[in-house]
């Protein structure tokens, strides 16, 4: 089978009329992971037993004539800060190089649960803190539309595989924007929902305020597909919020002339690329031709979402990562003489520079005297910021934004300049401070045939919405080139 024609509903139809069988499927698409992966990086292990045990299970289903569960025999990837049980997961860092876990997430249960052949992990930021994917303590990952090009982060092998057909969808987390912007950067779908619709147990923590898991896919409905798989209260999580669960992919359907589309005048000032820009701008027309309203919205507060977020971030990444200290799980410094010296060298040796700094930023954040000043003053700005959307959704359906201010740079870039890499995040953050839903599509190229995203964003548990918007746009552009 062609790899690159397979969605979700493709995969699962040919499995389940014989037309292939989940194994077959399975072992195609690791033939092509060994042939391509190496020059892209995506993937960090392969759960290649535990891969081909629930293919063969789909098969039998298949062979008696039963019905396939959604996600039937499709190969998928999990990002590596996902907990499996009996596959090692490192969260992209050496201090956990050595991990297996007890257990799976429960967003990663419930896809096996539905059908789904997990792959392997995908590579990742070291604890998700990146915008490049250059951070991860293994390798880095690269684009598979320019292999120069860094494929964006933390989600980074998520994204590039889907690029690179080395999986039909994955999953991904995102603290800062970190499956939306990677889908932008790779020309892939990407969804954040609401916080809470997704349980987050299983999770490797960097922000728990911030984290959400979602899926990337090659159209929006294999991300609805997903989020209907994955969505829903957990009794592990207590975060998991207990609200109706619609159909997303009926929802896909419906038609969304009338709906008023609003355009933030903050996300497209200053710093934003002008191919970027002007591919946005021409999917908003696209929008427009399709009856919506384009309404012009302000969200005021957006200048301060970067020094708000990166506050928020670091004070419990400093937190979550504290339980990391050589004795529990991970990696264990071996010359230390006492228990303080262990502490300090396992930490000193099994992270990495970014997350170093993110440490000692959130640290400083939250000592005395700098706890109000800093760490209580961004909590109150990410009010005011949640405030903005609120307004905002009073007046409009939608928002639809640019998803980077650029397409994807060349490794290596940013490396050295980490608030130019910060800023990278711009558009993106706000939905994490403010709990609301996003998704990447992508909506044009540049000059350099590299894609752009547009993100649409929604209010809080308005998912269907946002991808309801997300699909009549794929549609109409699809249409426009073909």
């Amino acid at each position: 089978m062609d790899l690159k024609l397979l969605t979700i509903d493709a995969a699962r139809s040919a499995v389940q009329e014989r037309k292939t069988t989940a194994v077959a499927l399975a072992e195609s698409f690791y033939a092509k992971i060994e042939s391509d992966d190496p020059q892209i990086g995506a993937y960090l292990a392969l759960s290649k037993d535990r891969a081909l045990a629930k293919a063969a299970a789909m098969d039998a289903l298949a062979a008696k004539g039963e019905q396939l569960p959604p996600l039937g025999g499709v190969p998928v990837g999990i990002k590596d800060v996902m907990v499996t049980r009996g596959v090692r997961t490192t969260a992209g860092s050496k201090i956990l190089g050595n991990y297996i876990p007890p257990y799976d997430c429960t967003a990663v249960a419930r896809m096996e649960a539905a059908g789904a052949v997990v792959l392997g992990k995908m590579n990742c930021d070291e604890f998700a803190m990146g915008s490049s994917n250059e951070n991860s303590a293994w390798k880095p990952v690269h684009n598979p539309r320019d292999l120069s090009r860094v494929p964006g982060g933390s989600s980074g092998g998520s994204a590039a595989a889907v690029a690179a057909d080395t999986a039909v969808v994955t999953l991904g987390s995102d603290t800062g924007g970190s499956i939306r912007q990677p889908a932008s950067f790779c020309g892939v779908v990407g969804l954040k929902p609401t916080y809470g619709r997704v349980s987050r147990y299983g999770l490797i923590a960097f922000a728990s305020s911030l984290d959400h898991i979602g899926p990337l896919g090659k159209t929006v409905k294999d991300t609805a597909i997903v989020l209907q798989t994955i969505a829903g209260r957990d009794p592990m999580e207590p975060t998991s919020a207990d609200v109706p669960l619609p159909d997303y992919v009926a929802e896909l359907e419906k038609p969304v002339a009338g709906l008023k589309i609003g355009v933030a005048k903050e996300y497209l000032g200053e710093g934003l690329d002008p191919e970027v820009r002007s591919a946005v701008a021409n999917a908003v027309e696209q929008l427009s031709k399709l009856g919506c309203e384009i309404v012009e919205v302000s969200l005021p507060h957006t200048q301060y979402a970067i020094p708000a977020y990166y506050i928020i971030a670091t004070a419990e990444a400093s937190s979550n990562l504290a339980r990391f200290d050589g004795v529990r799980y991970g990696y264990r410094a071996a010359d230390a003489k006492t228990l303080s010296e262990m502490y300090r060298r396992t930490r000193d040796q099994g992270f990495g520079a970014e997350v170093k700094r993110r440490i000692m930023l959130g640290t400083y954040a939250l000592s005395a005297g700098y706890y109000d000043a800093y760490y209580l003053k961004a909590q109150k700005v990410r009010t005011l910021l949640t405030r903005d959307f609120d307004e905002a959704f009073g007046k409009v359906d939608v928002i639809v934004t640019p998803t980077s201010p650029t397409a994807a740079f060349k490794l290596g870039d940013k490396a050295d300049d980490p608030l130019a890499m910060y800023l990278a995040d711009i558009y993106t953050v706000t939905a994490n401070l403010a709990g609301i839903p996003g998704i990447s599509v992508p909506c044009g190229e540049t000059k350099e045939k590299l894609p752009v995203g547009m993100q649409i964003l929604g209010k809080h548990f308005a998912e269907s919405t946002v991808l309801r918007v997300a699909a009549a746009y794929e549609r109409a552009a699809a249409g426009v080139r073909g």
